[in-house]
């Protein structure tokens, strides 16, 4: 059996999926941009985070929405970091940090975060000093672009091939540069730069990335695909994020980053309850 994997002061199971609950405190976010911009909300929304089933709140200060506004250093820091301080002590959670600001990643740390979730893999300059001597998890994601530009005809050879060469090859560079292997998570990056065709090549693809030898991240959930597949608003696409997170853990995913707690909390509980059992008969 594999040990519990380690954000900072705490741990978690990942032989079970856990559920990381998207906390935006932003104005102008896809799907609740302006709902939780204040402290008081912001904390509010953490708790029903927690008490829905979210053992991972992952805290956002900066949209990577495409059009989205560009947010400063110290408004990033202003929105991000009383949030995760007060959360940090008052919620037996994980604290994740949704940021490609190194900065806002060193405070964060500081204040508690036990996980720095970054959509362009500690590419910025200073991102990786931010963090390289902490206890905190890492999150790598895979983006073909940037956020302005990554929807504009994104084009692969083959995506399951090349995304994962990416992922491979992050990980392998953070550890040659003295960040334990075990302390890295690995996120395909659903949207960023990727067609409905990519993503649905990876999401059936999970194992792929399951095999790098490292925790997987995915986060589906209310995105622009299942606008296509369903025709339906933001507001009306929890069915299909669930479908597809329930894809992605049965395929060994170990976190799958949602809008929708509680109601991934049950579907997460039905899918590793099929997986133990499909385990104990093999």
């Amino acid at each position: 059996m594999k040990k519990p994997f380690s954000f900072a002061e705490k741990s978690l199971d990942l032989a079970s999926t856990q559920i990381m609950g998207v906390l935006n405190v932003t104005p102008d976010s896809f799907s609740d941009g302006g709902q939780f911009t204040s402290l008081s909300a912001a904390l509010r929304k953490a708790e029903d985070l927690f008490r829905q089933g979210a053992s991972i709140v992952d805290i956002g200060g900066e949209s990577t929405r495409p059009g989205a506004s560009k947010v400063s250093v110290q408004e990033e820091l202003d929105r991000v970091c009383p949030v995760v301080e007060r959360i940090a002590k008052s919620l037996d959670v994980v604290v994740s940090v949704d940021t490609s600001t190194p900065d806002v990643m060193a405070e964060s740390i500081r204040l508690g975060a036990g996980l720095i979730n970054d959509v362009r893999a500690f590419s910025r300059p200073g991102a990786f000093d931010a963090v390289k001597d902490s206890s905190a998890a890492l999150c790598v994601m895979h983006m073909q672009g940037s956020p302005t530009t990554m929807q504009e005809k994104p084009a692969y050879h083959s995506v399951l091939e090349e995304v994962s060469a990416f992922l491979s090859s992050c990980i392998d560079k953070m550890v040659e540069q003295g960040v334990q292997r075990e302390r890295l998570i690995i996120d395909p990056g659903f949207g960023f730069g990727k067609t409905l065709e990519h993503n649905m090549q990876l999401l059936n693809g999970i194992r792929v990335f399951c095999g790098l030898g490292c925790p997987v991240l995915v986060g589906v959930s209310r995105k622009s695909m299942f606008a296509e597949i369903l025709n339906k608003p933001v507001s009306e696409r929890l069915y299909g994020s669930l479908s597809a997170a329930s894809i992605a853990a049965y395929q060994g995913a170990g976190i799958v980053r949602v809008h929708d707690v509680q109601e991934t909390k049950d579907a997460m509980l039905v899918v590793d309850a099929i997986r133990q059992f499909a385990e104990c008969k093999s």
